[in-house]
């Protein structure tokens, strides 16, 4: 049964992962060294985030789809740009 499953853009959402604040802390050091694995990872596990934020505007007139790719790029920008030192 899949209660949780969102299919947008062509990707399923109901496996997506989830990180304890260690672990998320583990990949950020990680992805700030150059790993893109680690990176690739904190996009998957925060593409929730992305999806509740467009839930916001399914009543309105826009493609889903669209503000879909939009969110993933806002979230690898954030990522690129997030600031350790700051807590």
């Amino acid at each position: 049964m899949y209660y949780k499953k969102v299919e947008i853009s062509g990707f399923d959402t109901s496996n997506l992962p989830e990180f304890s604040e260690e672990e998320r802390n583990n990949l950020i050091a990680r992805m700030k060294q150059g790993d893109k694995k680690a990176k690739d990872l904190l996009v998957l596990g925060n593409l929730k985030l992305v999806l509740s934020i467009i839930q916001r505007f399914r009543y309105k007139n826009i493609d889903f789809d669209d503000l879909f790719q939009v969110g993933c790029i806002g979230l690898i920008k954030a990522l690129n740009n997030f600031d350790t030192s700051l807590n």
